[in-house]
């Protein structure tokens, strides 16, 4: 029985008074592909300890002069890493016992099988590079603020990276779940290019990008002569992704026939053209992102049960911004190192305290662009609350948010609601120093309707009406 790869590299210490018990023991373990090494007593294991580095020890507690225990509490205060072995007469169960509790791995009694030796053996180290790894993730958990384009340093987004790291090698199906803005892709990149298909490609498609046709002919490909229009042969996009990643974003939305052909790709791991007779093997590994819950649509029968098991294999919930604010200082920082151009470069601390209150109902879209729109605006180096109005105005004065308290006013001067509507419509023209097209996009409506509701004339900073502008 061989004990697990790289032995090559495993040193052990072996400690018995016994002569032929001892070199029994080194022998065995060098048979197996250890570089093994024998100590008469204490005394000498001590020594050997302090000049060289072992990945374990193998000691008799009985010995002349100083017992193993000794050697096993210095193995403790000096490399308590070290997984220590502990061997006893039959017979002696009580200092095995004593042993375990002062912090031995195991123990074996003499006379021993040889597997029972090895078997031990190569479960200290298992145990040893289980802890290793765990402390590694946690001190990883601990210092980072980033993961690829990931970033985030709440413990929400902390347990996302651990659970990357362990997964980003496996080729199981992962469902993305969070709402828009939360940055569903960016996780599934991560995750793509954190593994080994990083050389391969990433194929990003969005399911409600397309009608259900369309779809599965980009899917799965086509044959020439498939349907019309089908001139020529075309490979899916699972044969494009083989060997790397697909990801279907908003896999909630993929219509229950197309659901169908997913899941047999899944089962079958190959795919068959549209049109086509013969199926083609693929190696992909598919992650899926949604914002709808599609445990209720399976419930309404919207989405396959089937499909949901299969893909749902490694659940990533990624939480609204507005549940992290931990979050919101590293992003925002982000967001202006990547739109300043050098010109904007920080942010005050009220600005930061600001960002940090608000609901961000977009999430990190939203708030990447009120970074841009603010750069844009901006004219000196450091952005301040001011240069954020929409933003302050949610933070609460008196107990109020200065919209809260813009209706108060507007109930106290008993205004319409059209009234009420042109205030709200003159702020946001004055924050966007009366460009009247970012001013639409901000109220959700096209300029002729601004226009109509006199917010006119055309402002220099204004393109002017287009003739595909409706009205809203």
């Amino acid at each position: 029985m061989h004990a697990g790869m790289s032995e090559s590299q495993r040193t052990v210490l072996v400690i018995d008074d016994d002569r032929a018990m001892r070199e029994m023991i080194v022998a065995l373990l060098e048979d197996e592909g250890y570089s093994a090494l024998g100590a008469v007593g204490v005394d000498a294991a001590v020594t050997q300890l302090r000049d060289r580095t072992f990945d374990a020890v193998i000691s008799d507690i009985r010995m002349p002069g100083r017992s193993g225990f000794e050697i096993l509490g210095e193995v403790r205060d000096s490399r308590p890493d070290i997984p220590v072995i502990m061997m006893t007469a039959f017979g002696s169960i009580d200092s095995a016992v004593e042993a375990m509790q002062a912090g031995a791995f195991d123990y074996v009694t003499k006379p021993f099988k040889r597997d029972a030796l090895l078997v031990s053996l190569q479960r200290a180290f298992e145990h040893h590079a289980l802890e290793v790894e765990n402390r590694r993730l946690r001190q990883a958990v601990d210092n980072t603020t980033s993961f690829g384009e990931l970033i985030g340093k709440s413990p929400a987004m902390c347990e996302i990276f651990a659970l990357i790291r362990k997964v980003a090698d496996r080729r199981v199906n992962v469902l993305i779940t969070g709402e828009s803005g939360t940055g569903k892709e960016l996780v599934a990149r991560t995750l793509h290019f954190a593994g080994s298909r990083s050389e391969k490609p990433f194929v990003p498609i969005n399911c409600t990008a397309l009608p259900e046709g369309l779809m599965e002919s980009e899917l799965f490909g086509h044959v020439r002569g498939a349907f019309t229009g089908a001139t020529n042969s075309k490979r899916g996009l699972f044969e494009e992704a083989d060997g790397g990643t697909l990801f279907l974003d908003e896999i909630g939305d993929m219509s229950p026939g197309l659901q169908g052909k997913l899941l047999r790709v899944l089962q079958d791991r190959e795919v068959r053209p549209v049109g086509g007779n013969q199926a083609r093997s693929v190696d992909v590994r598919v992650i899926v992102a949604t914002n709808r819950n599609l445990r209720n649509d399976m419930e309404s029968g919207r989405f396959r049960k089937d499909l949901y098991y299969r893909l749902n294999v490694i659940p990533i919930e990624i939480p609204p911004l507005r549940q992290r604010p931990d979050d919101i200082p590293l992003l925002a920082e982000a967001f202006l190192r990547k739109h300043g151009q050098g010109t904007c470069t920080r942010l005050t601390q009220a600005a930061v305290d600001a960002l940090r209150r608000c609901k961000w109902e977009g999430n990190a879209r939203e708030l990447e662009n009120v970074i841009e729109r603010a750069v844009a605006l901006a004219d000196r180096e450091e952005l301040d609350v001011s240069d954020l109005p929409l933003v302050s105005s949610e933070i609460p004065q008196n107990g109020k948010n200065a919209t809260e308290t813009m209706i108060d006013d507007a109930i106290a001067e008993q205004l319409t609601l059209a009234e009420l509507g042109d205030r709200y419509t003159a702020r946001v023209l004055e924050f966007t120093h009366g460009n009247k097209a970012r001013a639409a996009s901000i109220l959700g409506i096209n300029r002729r309707t601004l226009y109509r509701r006199g917010f006119g004339p055309y402002s220099e900073c204004d393109d002017g009406p287009r003739a595909t502008d409706v009205d809203a």
